[in-house]
């Protein structure tokens, strides 16, 4: 029988296994739990995992409450460049 995990953050499959041992093992702040797995680094920027991720770093490194925690980034898409300068008659 395979051993499931939940996924945190589903856009760069980062399980919450994979959180807590790596907040455990390097006492990670938010932000460098985000670096060190990119969790909250996908396409949504992190609008589904970020409270969780700022969670579960708060338990292996607590921080105040006036400390900064994770702010959302907004979604980037690709666009074509003939989108850009296309000139509409």
């Amino acid at each position: 029988m395979q051993n499931k995990t939940m996924m945190v953050c589903r856009c760069e499959e980062v399980s919450f296994d994979e959180l807590v041992k790596t907040a455990s093992e390097y006492n990670c702040s938010a932000r460098e739990l985000k670096l060190r797995t990119r969790a909250g680094m996908g396409y949504c920027g992190g609008r589904t995992c970020r409270t969780m991720v700022d969670q579960i770093a708060h338990i292996y490194q607590p921080r105040s409450n006036n400390d900064i925690s994770l702010k959302y980034q907004a979604p980037i898409r690709p666009v074509r460049f003939a989108d850009l300068g296309e000139v509409k008659s």
